[in-house]
C-alpha cells in the first residue's frame, strides 16, 4: 500500500509503498477513505506540541473506510461496511482506568505508549488496522460524501466535553475558544444537543460575525478585550441569562487569565469542564480560587477525548440533520500532497473549515 510517513520531526513526509497491515485477533482492516486533518498537525508534525508520536510513524487522527477484513470476533460486521474508524483506543486489561492512546496521533502515560508501539500506524494510508471496537456502522447517506463525514474526528472531542459536562436540553452554554476549528464545533454540536443559548466568546471579529450569521439569536458573540474582569463581565451581560456550563476549549498558546474568565461565568452550581491546551507548553498555571468553588458548589473536570458510546450518539445526531455537515467548507488533497494538506489545515483553521487527506485520490 502507499502510506505517509513521518521520519522524524520537523522533516518532510515520505510518500512511499509500505507492507500492507495485517489484522490480528481483535482487529480490523480499513481501506482509509478520508481522514481530517487538524489545524494544528503541523505544530504535532514538527515537534512543537511534544506529542509522544515515535517516528517513523504513519499518523492521523481518525477516519472514515470501508472494511477490507473482519474477525471472527465481529458478529455484526461485513467486509464492505462503511465505518467511522475511532482512534481513541482503550487497553483492555482494566476496565476502570484503561491506558489510553490516540491511534497514530498521541498517548497518555507508560501504558498508552506500549498500547501505541503495538497499534503504531494512523489513517494517512491506504489501509490501516483498528481494533474491532473502534469501528462503527454509517449511515448510507455517508456513500455520498466520505470526505465531509471525516468531520466526526473533530466534532466527538465537543461532544465528549459536553457529554462530560452532563448538558441537557435548554441550557446555556459558554464555549471558551468558540472561533477556533473546535470551539465552532462545540457550538455547532451544543446547539444540534438542545443547548438553548450558547455564549461565544472570541477574538476574531469575523469568526464571530460567522458564528452569529449561521445560529442567529441562539448564540451570543463577544468579542474579548485581553482584560480578565473586564471580559468576564462582559461575558456574564452577554448570556442575559444564568450559565449553566463552561466548556473551556483553548489551545496550549492561550494564556490561562481568558481560561479563567470563561471559567468564572458559571453559575452557582455550575460545571466547568477543561479540554483545550492552556498550560501543556509552560505559562502560568490554571488557577481557580478556592473559596468560589466551594461556596459556589461549582464542578470542575478535566475531560480527554469522549466514551466508546459517544461515537454512536455524534453518529446519531449527523444522520438524523441535528447537526449539519453540509455548510461545511472542506478542501480535499490526495497522498502525494500530504505536505501541502498539512499547510493548508494551519492557514485555514477557522470555523467550519475542514482539510481532508483522500489516499484514493
Amino acid at each position: 500500500m502507499r502510506a505517509a510517513t513521518l521520519t522524524a520531526f520537523g522533516s518532510p513526509f515520505v510518500v512511499h509503498d509500505v507492507p500492507d497491515p495485517q489484522a490480528g485477533d481483535g482487529e480490523v482492516l480499513v481501506q482509509v477513505l478520508a481522514t481530517c486533518v487538524l489545524p494544528y498537525a503541523s505544530e504535532v508534525f514538527d515537534g512543537t506540541r511534544r506529542y509522544p508520536l515515535e517516528p517513523p510513524v504513519v499518523p492521523g487522527l481518525g477516519g472514515i473506510g470501508r472494511l477490507v477484513e473482519v474477525g471472527p470476533d465481529a458478529t455484526r460486521l461485513r467486509a464492505g461496511d462503511l465505518v467511522w474508524c475511532d482512534p481513541t483506543v482503550r487497553a483492555r486489561d482494566d476496565a476502570l482506568t484503561p491506558d489510553i492512546m490516540l491511534q497514530g496521533w498521541s498517548s497518555r502515560g507508560d501504558g498508552g505508549a506500549r498500547l501505541a508501539r503495538h497499534l503504531h500506524d494512523g489513517p494517512f494510508a491506504e489501509l490501516m488496522r483498528v481494533p474491532t471496537e473502534n469501528v462503527h456502522l454509517l449511515p448510507g447517506t455517508a456513500t455520498d460524501d466520505p470526505a465531509r463525514w471525516s468531520a466526526l474526528g473533530i466534532h466527538l472531542i465537543p461532544y465528549g466535553g459536553l457529554l462530560a459536562g452532563g448538558l441537557s436540553a435548554g441550557e446555556t452554554v459558554l464555549v471558551s475558544g468558540a472561533t477556533g476549528n473546535l470551539g465552532s464545533s462545540a457550538v455547532a454540536v451544543a446547539l444540534a444537543m438542545g443547548a438553548g443559548h450558547v455564549v461565544a466568546p472570541g477574538r476574531n471579529r469575523a469568526a464571530l460575525d460567522l458564528l452569529a450569521e449561521r445560529f442567529g439569536g441562539r448564540v451570543s458573540p463577544v468579542e474579548l478585550s485581553g482584560d480578565e474582569t473586564a471580559d468576564r463581565a462582559t461575558m456574564v451581560l452577554a448570556a442575559d441569562r444564568p450559565i449553566d456550563m463552561v466548556l473551556d476549549l483553548l489551545p496550549p498558546q492561550a494564556p490561562s487569565s481568558t481560561a479563567r474568565a470563561a471559567a468564572m461565568t458559571v453559575r452557582e452550581h455550575g460545571r466547568v469542564v477543561l479540554m483545550g491546551g492552556v498550560g501543556m507548553l509552560g505559562g502560568a498555571d490554571f488557577a481557580l480560587p478556592y473559596p468560589w468553588i466551594m461556596r459556589n458548589s461549582v464542578t470542575v473536570r478535566g475531560q480527554w477525548m469522549y466514551p466508546r458510546t459517544a461515537n454512536v450518539g455524534l453518529i446519531r445526531l449527523v444522520a438524523t440533520g441535528a447537526l449539519e455537515l453540509t455548510h461545511e467548507r472542506v478542501t480535499r488533497f490526495g497522498l502525494d500532497r500530504v505536505d501541502d494538506a498539512v499547510a493548508h489545515a494551519a492557514a485555514h483553521g477557522g470555523p467550519f473549515d475542514r482539510t481532508v487527506l483522500v489516499p484514493s485520490m
